[in-house]
């Protein structure tokens, strides 16, 4: 089967979705949803991404975000990758664990991100085996469902720092965040008992688009580009896509942060975080894979410069000092960037 070609620009919003393949499961018990979500959260971060809410199914996943970089493939081959490696190595299985690609579809604004995160977060009590229930027993379960967005915008557990609530929660009357968040919790929770059959024949008209028909007819024309230029790519874009940052020029900023010789870089220290730093910051502004970084760095492989980054999380946990100087680079690399984008708009 052709692979579609992906629409990306900055900016753009997307109602992700993943799947088992053959229709299996995707999640086996709570801690294979816990890696999941763990791996998301890292990967937000990494990538500048804009998660708006998400939601885990048995056999599926939702999501709702926005790439500001255009990144949208890179995030979701890195988080699927992550995943994919995770279950088969607690599962003891091997093949494809996903259904084809991930499925992505552009979302058009406010009403429409509005309308889908009802959507999604109604996921868990429309299954066949709930739909049948009492409406004030399927409100309980989805108010105490712990492996989506829903309760913490409803305002029932403290928000996640991963998630990106203000575009939403803005949209909710109210003057204080409480009062939005209970407005959002009445929005949602109205959908258990009543469908919204224009935003669910929104849904069934178009693969590509979530949005008005002639915002759907954009992407498909934008698509239809892509397709007839013939592009060879797994995935292009019609728009610039991002500004990452020369290897070189993000090796020399976390050298002089870290007040170390570029050459340590091609040291394998056991104690040092030189390298797990440098790759962080090789992926997140140079938009390098993690094969490329191992590469450049001198590492076995992809997955040895991920064991790295997961090392360098804790290391800043537990190391104030560290952490610090981190966050020092990543201000220094993020206006780097942002200059680097200005002079490429002029």
């Amino acid at each position: 089967m052709a692979r579609v070609l992906r629409v990306e620009y900055e900016g753009a919003i997307y109602h992700v979705t993943m799947r088992g393949n053959n229709r299996r499961d995707l999640f086996c018990d709570d801690a294979d949803r816990g890696r999941f979500v763990t791996r998301l959260a890292e990967r937000v971060d990494l990538y500048n991404i804009r998660l708006y809410l998400f939601c885990l199914m048995r056999s599926h996943a939702h999501l709702v975000l926005e790439t500001p970089e255009a990144n949208l493939s890179r995030f979701m081959h890195n988080l699927q990758t992550a995943y994919v490696n995770y279950f088969n190595l607690r599962h003891e299985q091997s093949g494809h664990l996903t259904e084809h690609r991930f499925g992505a579809r552009l979302v058009q604004g406010d009403e429409y991100i509005l309308k889908l995160s009802r959507y999604v977060h109604l996921n868990p009590v429309f299954t066949e085996r709930l739909k049948h229930l009492a409406l004030k027993e399927r409100r309980k379960i989805l108010r105490k469902y712990r492996w989506s967005s829903y309760r913490s915008y409803a305002g029932l557990v403290k928000e996640l720092e991963f998630v990106d609530y203000g575009p939403v929660v803005a949209m909710m009357a109210g003057r204080r965040r409480a009062e939005k968040r209970r407005e959002y919790r009445r929005f949602v929770e109205a959908g258990i008992a009543r469908t919204d059959q224009e935003f669910a024949d929104c849904l069934k008209a178009s693969r590509l688009a979530i949005g008005s028909e002639a915002f759907c007819n954009w992407v498909r024309d934008r698509h239809f580009d892509l397709v007839m230029g013939q592009k060879r790519k797994e995935d292009a874009s019609f728009r610039r896509t991002g500004h990452p940052l020369r290897a070189e020029e993000i090796e020399t900023v976390v050298c002089r942060e870290l007040r170390v010789d570029v050459k340590v870089l091609q040291e394998q220290r056991r104690d040092s975080f030189v390298r797990p730093v440098a790759a962080r910051m090789l992926v997140k502004y140079g938009g390098l894979t993690q094969r490329e970084v191992a590469d450049r760095l001198g590492v076995t492989s992809g997955a040895a410069v991920s064991h790295q980054m997961k090392r360098l999380s804790g290391g800043l946990a537990a190391d104030p000092e560290l952490h610090r100087r981190v966050t020092r680079i990543e201000s220094v690399l993020g206006q780097k960037k942002k200059q680097s984008a200005s002079a490429l708009e002029r």
